[in-house]
């Protein structure tokens, strides 16, 4: 029982971590869109690794390294508020049907180089979020089912395990309902899409670095 009670831990901190609207899931959604649920899903997986190598660092109590994340968290912001800029500009001002129909574009193979370039691009944004590694601590001392004295590496891996879940159920469930959306958008809907995700995505990175300089 008490294995279930860490898979159920694990699942509802990734569901929680996952869930806001954020920059990735703006991605995710716009990509889903655009280039179709698996694109999506992929972009989505990169963003639940970075959860899990966060959770992996707070469940396993990895304390130098958390030391080394809390020492670099200004490099890693500005890495972080770069890559969102960088992100939302490119958006805003890209042709989200690259000069063909919609049916011309949900119908367009997607290839392993696409794949492999949106799994990394939303785990690096994951990633270069150090607030997310300190947003696990919490999580994982009120939900994480670990700060009992029998709690083990065990214990910590099965929550991790469910840490990963929860988030990869969450980009799944996402990508599958705006998926079913795809064949209604039509050019001027996907303008609009690309205008306001990729302000959003620019807005969070100006807010980022903003912090950062005052």
């Amino acid at each position: 029982m008490s294995y279930i009670i860490l898979i159920l831990s694990g699942l509802i901190i990734g569901l929680i971590v996952a869930l806001p609207i954020g920059p990735v899931n703006l991605i995710c959604i716009r990509r889903t869109l655009m280039l179709g649920p698996v694109n999506g899903f992929v972009s989505g997986l990169g963003a639940a690794l970075g959860d899990g190598v966060f959770a992996i660092i707070t469940g396993f109590g990895f304390t130098a390294v958390a030391q080394w994340f809390h020492g670099a968290s200004h490099t890693l912001e500005f890495i972080g508020g770069a890559l969102l800029i960088f992100f939302g500009v490119s958006t805003y001002f890209s042709d989200p049907l690259h000069g063909r129909g919609i049916d011309q574009v949900a119908s367009r193979q997607v290839g392993t180089p696409s794949l492999v370039r949106a799994f990394a691009s939303t785990f690096a944004l994951t990633i270069t979020n150090p607030a997310t590694l300190f947003g696990f601590a919490t999580l994982f001392a009120t939900l994480g089912g670990l700060s009992g004295p029998r709690a083990s590496f065990a214990d910590a891996a099965i929550v991790v395990l469910g840490v990963i879940g929860g988030s990869t159920l969450w980009w799944f469930t996402l990508t599958t309902i705006v998926g079913y959306f795809h064949a209604k958008i039509d050019a001027g809907v996907m303008m609009w899409i690309n205008h306001i995700s990729g302000g959003l995505v620019a807005l969070s990175g100006v807010v980022v670095l903003g912090y950062l300089i005052f």
